[in-house]
Protein backbone atom coordinates (compact mmCIF):
# COMPACT_ATOMS: atom_id res chain seq x y z
CA UNK A 1 0.00 0.00 0.00
CA UNK A 2 1.47 3.32 -1.22
CA UNK A 3 2.03 6.13 2.10
CA UNK A 4 -0.40 8.98 0.91
CA UNK A 5 1.79 12.66 1.74
CA UNK A 6 0.30 14.79 4.00
CA UNK A 7 0.94 18.09 2.79
CA UNK A 8 -0.39 19.79 6.18
CA UNK A 9 1.70 17.98 8.41
CA UNK A 10 4.68 18.29 6.31
CA UNK A 11 4.29 22.22 6.03
CA UNK A 12 3.86 22.48 9.70
CA UNK A 13 6.91 20.83 10.55
CA UNK A 14 8.79 22.86 7.75
CA UNK A 15 7.51 26.34 9.20
CA UNK A 16 8.14 25.00 12.83
CA UNK A 17 11.79 24.10 12.02
CA UNK A 18 12.77 26.50 9.42
CA UNK A 19 12.42 30.00 9.21
CA UNK A 20 12.28 30.94 5.97
CA UNK A 21 13.21 32.28 3.41
CA UNK A 22 16.36 29.67 3.96
CA UNK A 23 18.24 26.99 2.10
CA UNK A 24 16.53 23.62 2.06
CA UNK A 25 18.49 20.51 0.65
CA UNK A 26 16.58 18.42 -1.72
CA UNK A 27 17.70 14.45 -1.98
CA UNK A 28 16.11 12.12 -4.62
CA UNK A 29 16.81 8.70 -5.77
CA UNK A 30 15.72 8.46 -9.66
CA UNK A 31 16.50 5.49 -12.25
CA UNK A 32 19.56 6.30 -13.77
CA UNK A 33 19.00 8.56 -16.82
CA UNK A 34 16.36 10.31 -15.26
CA UNK A 35 18.11 12.83 -12.88
CA UNK A 36 17.64 15.73 -16.14
CA UNK A 37 14.26 16.09 -15.03
CA UNK A 38 15.33 16.23 -11.47
CA UNK A 39 17.68 19.18 -12.52
CA UNK A 40 15.04 21.26 -14.52
CA UNK A 41 13.06 21.14 -10.93
CA UNK A 42 15.77 23.94 -9.83
CA UNK A 43 17.61 24.71 -13.01
CA UNK A 44 19.48 27.71 -11.39
CA UNK A 45 21.12 25.85 -8.85
CA UNK A 46 23.93 22.88 -8.87
CA UNK A 47 23.14 19.36 -8.17
CA UNK A 48 25.13 16.75 -6.73
CA UNK A 49 24.64 12.96 -8.43
CA UNK A 50 26.08 10.07 -7.56
CA UNK A 51 25.60 6.69 -8.72
CA UNK A 52 24.55 3.81 -6.90
CA UNK A 53 27.20 0.80 -6.82
CA UNK A 54 25.52 -1.39 -9.43
CA UNK A 55 24.53 1.82 -11.50
CA UNK A 56 20.68 1.57 -11.63
CA UNK A 57 19.46 4.50 -9.89
CA UNK A 58 20.94 8.11 -8.66
CA UNK A 59 20.91 10.01 -5.90
CA UNK A 60 20.82 13.89 -6.76
CA UNK A 61 21.05 16.57 -4.09
CA UNK A 62 20.06 19.84 -4.76
CA UNK A 63 20.22 22.78 -2.43
CA UNK A 64 18.23 25.84 -2.92
CA UNK A 65 17.47 28.89 -1.26
CA UNK A 66 13.54 28.74 -0.28
CA UNK A 67 11.54 31.58 -0.14
CA UNK A 68 8.66 29.26 1.72
CA UNK A 69 7.30 26.01 3.15
CA UNK A 70 4.59 26.10 -0.06
CA UNK A 71 7.74 26.56 -2.20
CA UNK A 72 9.13 23.64 -0.69
CA UNK A 73 6.40 21.33 -1.63
CA UNK A 74 5.90 22.47 -4.23
CA UNK A 75 9.37 21.12 -5.62
CA UNK A 76 8.65 17.89 -4.22
CA UNK A 77 4.90 17.80 -6.04
CA UNK A 78 6.43 18.47 -9.19
CA UNK A 79 8.89 15.82 -8.72
CA UNK A 80 6.49 13.53 -7.48
CA UNK A 81 5.18 13.20 -11.49
CA UNK A 82 8.93 12.21 -12.67
CA UNK A 83 8.64 7.80 -12.73
CA UNK A 84 10.08 6.32 -10.49
CA UNK A 85 11.47 9.11 -8.42
CA UNK A 86 12.12 8.81 -4.49
CA UNK A 87 12.09 11.86 -1.86
CA UNK A 88 14.41 11.52 0.69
Amino acid sequence: MEKKFDKISFKEKLDAQTVFPAIYMFKFIVPNGRQDEIATLLPSNEMVVKASTKGKYVSATIKAMMPSSSAVIEIYEKASEIEGVIAL
